[in-house]
């Protein structure tokens, strides 16, 4: 029990010393973006009852993580997150190409 209490006062403490400065402004908008795509993925999953990947998610993957790559190169100049968010980036930019390449071909009528 003083281990519990003793890590909730150093979480208060550590709360009471936060400053929000701007690039963590910018670092947890990053964060909502990125974490609000799995959100839109489950609306369209319960609206269409099957699992749907919306475009939305992929658009929302790219934006949180270039975000989150310029709180990383700027605001905290940490390369573990610069390299963690640069993958998704480029998973969701795959996805997108190959999107739209489908939908070409299928305009085209192949």
């Amino acid at each position: 029990m003083d281990f519990l209490l003793s890590q909730l006062h150093l979480l208060l403490l550590k709360l009471h010393e936060f400053q929000a400065t701007p690039w963590k402004i910018i670092g947890f908008a990053g964060v909502a973006l990125f974490a609000s795509r799995w959100f839109v993925q489950m609306y369209y999953t319960r609206k269409h009852k099957r699992v749907v990947m919306p475009m939305a998610f992929w658009w929302l993957s790219i934006t949180g993580s270039a975000v989150l790559v310029l709180y990383f190169i700027f605001g905290k100049n940490d390369s573990v997150g610069l390299v963690s968010n640069l993958f998704p980036a480029l998973v969701a930019l795959y996805n997108l190409t190959v999107h739209r390449r489908a939908g070409k071909l299928a305009q085209s009528g192949s």
